[in-house]
């Protein structure tokens, strides 16, 4: 055995796993370690656009659902920061994007059990053990010097990464770039004379709008082209926010394997879509650019699939087709931004290592319970949570901010053999199934 065998290891720092260790912090009976290869901690850098807010309020923290009282809150971190009065002021329910990264970063520098700038390289299932266990593997980025960290239990938080077509990639970084790269990029590409965005999720009218702004100091065109059949807004109403609560996870965990892909299908609004304020200052700022212009400033398109994306000299020739119409048409730019989404990100050693270890639904989507376990194809003691790829068995709530919380308790009780938080139900006015008496 080794000397030292953590309650649970952490891998990957986001905001889930940030979440977790935030909530094992005043727990003295369970200890933890987390790991990240990244060198501090960032959410979202390339993203972090100025005046734009979280769509999660300020309530979904880290913290926040499971102890108000806790150190840790967005309350506490205003409070720390004298920004309370301005907040107070400042009368909006969502946190500023930009804000919502320095409140994690303030928490992450309080928790000394967070290990920056070490990439897990490998974790090994030693089930045979006397007291089954795990060993993680981590290499320290700068050295590439390799330790071993022993657990009894696991969270996978690998987050996502960037979804780009085989048809779209092969151009340099700085000309064709995914929006998680935007704000990196940002001053070379407002110099030049043409920008085309790709996509029309929430990420793409917020580089839209930016950009719109900056046209006020540079002259350049700006063109968006949409698969979808227009710019349209996600559901905020009351009772549509409810499936974002335990009570319906609950629900769509019980259902069947395609009669939860066939509920994500019915909860489009819900998943996808443009904040409606976003929505709304874009027009705005679209009217009061066009006063007194003959010509529009902007070119936006629906409907219109970009299949391929070629270089011709100094210019990027975009082959779209516009499915509707059934036309093909070419179209020529000097950058590129894809914002075509984002996809989970699953680490190498995980299939290597568990691919046939555990159970799946599909040949990509892997069986999890209801409190986040990997279902393995042995009876163990020593779990492996993930909070990784989760929407077809969680539903909507699988990526949102927060829910995260509601996901922690559920493993900090488990590691704890009782209810250290408390885990609530009944907390909505609908109800999804009803028994018979």
């Amino acid at each position: 055995m080794p000397d030292k065998l953590y309650d649970i290891i952490g891998i990957g720092i986001g905001p889930y796993n940030l979440g977790l260790a935030a909530l094992l912090d005043v727990i003295p009976e369970l200890d933890g370690l987390f790991f990240d290869k990244t060198p501090k901690f960032e959410w979202h850098p390339g993203m972090l656009i100025e005046r734009m807010n979280l769509t999660t309020p300020f309530l979904g923290d880290l913290v926040t659902f499971a102890d108000p009282t806790s150190r840790f809150t967005y309350i506490n971190y205003l409070h720390e920061h004298n920004r309370l009065y301005q907040f107070y002021f400042f009368n909006k329910f969502q946190i500023p994007r930009q804000e919502y990264n320095q409140y994690l970063q303030w928490v992450a520098d309080q928790l000394e059990q967070l290990n920056f700038g070490y990439e897990v390289v490998d974790v090994i299932d030693h089930e045979e053990a006397d007291e089954p266990h795990y060993e993680v593997v981590v290499e320290e980025t700068s050295t590439q010097k390799r330790s071993s960290y022993f657990a009894k239990n696991i969270t996978m938080a690998t987050g996502s990464e960037p979804l780009v077509l085989d048809t779209m990639t092969g151009h340099p970084k700085e000309d064709v770039l995914h929006t998680d790269r935007f704000m990196y990029e940002k001053e070379n590409l407002v110099e030049s004379p043409h920008i085309t965005i790709v996509g029309s999720g929430q990420s793409a009218i917020e580089v839209f709008l930016d950009l719109l702004k900056e046209q006020e100091n540079k002259v350049f065109q700006l063109t968006v082209f949409t698969r979808s059949s227009g710019l349209f807004q996600l559901e905020k109403a009351k009772f549509g926010q409810e499936y974002f609560s335990p009570d319906f996870v609950d629900y769509f965990h019980s259902l069947g394997f395609k009669q939860r892909l066939d509920t994500l299908d019915t909860l489009g609004t819900l998943r996808k879509g443009i904040n409606p304020q976003t929505l709304m200052e874009l027009y705005e700022t679209l009217y009061h650019k066009t006063i007194g212009q003959t010509k529009q400033p902007v070119t936006i398109q629906p409907n219109t699939e970009v299949k391929h994306i070629s270089r011709n000299h100094n210019k990027y020739v975009l082959h779209c087709h516009q499915w509707q119409k059934e036309n093909s048409f070419n179209y020529e730019t000097n950058k590129v931004i894809l914002a075509t989404g984002y996809k989970p990100h699953i680490p190498a050693w995980f299939y290597d290592r568990f691919k046939d270890k555990i159970m799946w639904e599909d040949e990509e989507l892997y069986k999890v319970t209801r409190d986040y376990q990997l279902v393995f194809n042995d009876q163990r003691d020593h779990r492996f949570f993930t909070m990784t790829n989760l929407e077809h068995s969680h539903g909507t709530a699988a990526t949102n901010l927060g829910l995260a919380v509601q996901k922690n308790i559920q493993i900090i009780n488990l590691l704890a053999g009782q209810e250290v938080y408390k885990d609530r139900r009944d907390t909505i006015f609908q109800q999804f199934t009803m028994e018979d008496e």
